[in-house]
């Protein structure tokens, strides 16, 4: 293991990778109606700038995550930062559309710093340690989403809209020189070669669910359209399934998967994902609506941005704390403790948000539950895993949060919508509806962990079971 100094150089640049890493996901999301005038395109043509990001990620973060077990954390680690770098300066140039789509496309491919910045951790640090900086780890890059929805206005007014992307291509090619010569090779590599027919099958199927759950609102949810990509993602999952299950070296190990503990982790991050990208939708819709509607506050743009960012800085917060809350209840207990702070504020939030310091105290609580969900769910996950795992399942674990991210926000997109009004914007009960939807699903999301063996010992036996018969495949 490195020193103490090498620690904290190390923990420095791998925060300011992924800081670097969640200011990129949410910069735009303020300024589309910008970028959709600057580009001289459609409002259609413009959420593919979101789009496009999304499902990059999705199918690049896994297999980077795998790549990194297999070849080297810190070698896959710099690769991935540099493919931010460049997909950053691709799109600070962009300007049309398709190359702003390369851009972001590219970016998308450095999703995969998360599950790598988790291996790495538990590869440096002292057991005790990893769960508490891996929850640091993943609110950091929460966080820097939180900031970039509030920052991302302000920018765009000063500096115009490719600055978006100067400043993040500054910062992650400054991580990607310090990654090289600061974070130590990696001490495990899993070895073994990539599926091809494997990562095909993987691409399609999440490809096909992202479309499908992002143009089902405007495509409608029975068209032949959504139907025929959700039939394609079922067909591909069946195809990734019977590959990876009698592969020797598989992409995603399936078995794996199986431990009770990453499947409820698993489960858990769809379901986070579910109500917190819905909750970071719907908060600035209400907020800006004004004043005549008899819930908006009339606020501006990058003033709803505030409300986003007390979620995103008592998320940081509660990732402090879930080090040591993980090793003095377990992550099980805390795991239930975040779902019924989510549910709670949730249903607050349907009751009461008449006034701003009302919505700001709501959003605070919901960052608590939301950063001990977050924290004890990544910490699970590394936990269970043997070390040339760690990329992999993290990254499937990422990749659920996203999932369950885009699900919520189409699924749920329409219920406000739906309760139409006299003055244009969506009835109060719509919004009401919404929360109380998202509140149901946090409250859910305890109920795989409350499933889970209370023992460590049991969970242990587990893996016991499960972990050497992998390797021992593997090895095979």
């Amino acid at each position: 293991m490195t020193n103490r100094a090498g620690l904290r150089l190390t923990f420095a640049v791998l925060a300011l990778a992924l800081a670097s890493y969640g200011v990129l996901q949410s910069l735009v999301i303020p300024v589309l109606p910008t970028l959709q005038r600057d580009l001289h395109t459609s409002a259609r043509g413009v959420s593919s700038v979101l789009t496009s990001y999304l499902v990059s990620a999705s199918v690049f973060t896994p297999i980077v995550g795998r790549v990194g077990d297999m070849i080297g954390k810190r070698r896959t680690f710099v690769c991935a930062i540099s493919a931010l770098a460049v997909g950053s300066l691709l799109a600070a140039l962009a300007t049309s559309l398709p190359l702003m789509l390369v851009g972001r496309g590219v970016q998308g491919i450095g999703g995969g710093v998360m599950p790598l910045a988790f291996g790495i951790l538990r590869d440096e640090l002292p057991a005790r340690r990893v769960a508490g900086a891996v929850g640091v780890a993943a609110a950091t890059a929460t966080a820097a989403g939180g900031i970039g929805v509030v920052v991302g206005g302000p920018i765009v007014h000063a500096l115009g809209f490719h600055w978006l992307f100067w400043t993040p291509m500054i910062l992650t090619a400054a991580a990607a020189v310090l990654a090289h010569f600061v974070i130590p090779d990696s001490p495990v590599m899993a070895g073994g070669r990539i599926n091809p027919s494997a990562v095909l099958a993987l691409c399609v199927g999440l490809v096909a669910l992202l479309i499908g759950v992002s143009q089902g609102p405007s495509w409608g949810w029975t068209s032949l359209s959504v139907l025929g990509l959700f039939a394609l993602f079922v067909l591909s999952t069946v195809a990734w399934l019977r590959i990876e299950s009698t592969s020797a070296q598989p992409l995603i190990d399936v078995r794996m998967m199986r431990l009770r503990a990453v499947w409820t982790a698993n489960l858990v991050a769809l379901l986070f994902g579910f109500g917190l990208y819905a909750a970071s939708a719907y908060i600035p819709a209400m907020v800006q609506a004004p004043r005549s509607t008899g819930y908006g506050f009339g606020s501006s743009i990058s003033g709803s941005g505030w409300f986003i960012l007390c979620l995103t800085a008592f998320m940081f917060l509660a990732s402090l704390w879930s080090g040591p809350l993980v090793r003095a209840i377990g992550a099980r207990l805390l795991l239930i403790i975040g779902s019924g702070i989510d549910a709670s504020g949730f249903l607050l939030l349907a009751l009461e948000r008449g006034r701003p310091w009302e919505v700001v105290i709501e959003m605070s609580w919901l960052g608590i539950g939301a950063g001990l969900l977050l924290s004890s769910a990544s910490a699970l996950v590394v936990a269970a895993v043997p070390p040339a795992e760690t990329g992999m399942a993290s990254g499937m674990n990422a990749n659920f949060r996203t999932i369950g991210g885009s699900i919520g926000v189409a699924v749920t997109a329409s219920i406000p919508s739906a309760a139409a009004s006299d003055h244009g914007y969506p009835a109060a009960s719509g919004f009401t509806r919404a929360f109380v939807v998202l509140a149901v699903a946090s409250a859910v999301s305890a109920i795989p962990s409350a499933l889970m063996a209370r023992r460590r010992g049991a969970l242990q036996l587990e893996v016991d079971n499960i972990v050497p018969a992998t390797l021992d495949a593997a090895a095979g």
